[in-house]
């Protein structure tokens, strides 16, 4: 179902969570993730909107924002001001009117574990989408967010469907598996999902139907691409 825009409208959804539980390890967005897709999508004359549950200033993992971790996307997000004032004032998602969107991109971090994965707000945006045929793309940890999604009839959405994620290996290998609220392979998996991946940090990504997902940050800019040509 078309929303009849001639630009084409993406939301881009941040966590607003800064700290990985009682650990109080600070995370939030991968900042690569946002950076890659909000540049390829806008100029691929798309517009970008970002939006997080609690609205305001979303928080970045600063990890992601130190070597080697930046990216050529990362170093030109933080010298725009238009991009880094975008992230400082992130509309409040339960506000927003996602039926005039056309797509929604989920940036990975671990900060969505806490909050996103549980937001009834927006699995029933994904649920939504997902009735009407618009795209849903989601990369890194950001699929963990449709653990709990299900359909009307009440089987979970992810049952037969293929895609991927952030891999427990790849958790394990930074140190983080035990520190997170749960496993996004696992949780995938337990429900019918056609979890698919490939050797840790290498660019991967699955597209079924609407779902298109990226298994690690190296997947952010193939996942942007391909969701900007999915969209014209």
């Amino acid at each position: 179902m078309s929303t009849g825009n001639k630009q084409k409208r993406i939301l881009l959804v941040m966590s607003s969570v800064d700290e990985m539980g009682i650990s109080g390890k600070q995370t939030g967005t991968w900042f690569h993730e946002l950076a890659a897709p909000y540049y390829i999508l806008t100029e691929a004359g798309h517009e970008v909107v970002f939006a997080s549950p609690r609205g305001g200033e979303a928080p970045i993992d600063l990890l992601s924002m130190k070597a080697p971790f930046t990216t050529e996307y990362t170093d030109r997000f933080l010298a725009d001001p238009v991009a880094i004032f975008a992230a400082r004032n992130t509309r409040k998602l339960r506000n927003i009117d996602y039926s005039t969107f056309d797509a929604v991109f989920f940036p990975g971090g671990y900060g969505l574990l806490w909050d996103l994965a549980s937001d009834s707000f927006a699995i029933k945006l994904i649920r939504d989408f997902h009735k009407v045929g618009r795209p849903i793309a989601m990369v890194c940890h950001a699929p963990a967010i449709l653990r709990d999604i299900k359909k009307d009839d009440g089987q979970y959405l992810v049952k037969g469907i293929t895609l991927t994620g952030f891999k427990n290996a790849e958790d394990t290998e930074i140190e983080l598996l035990h520190h997170l609220l749960f496993s996004l392979e696992d949780e995938l998996k337990n429900r019918g999902a056609d979890y698919q991946s490939k050797a840790n940090w290498e660019p991967n990504v699955v597209i079924d139907g609407v779902l298109m997902t990226g298994q690690s940050p190296a997947s952010a800019v193939p996942l942007a691409e391909a969701l900007a040509e999915r969209l014209g």
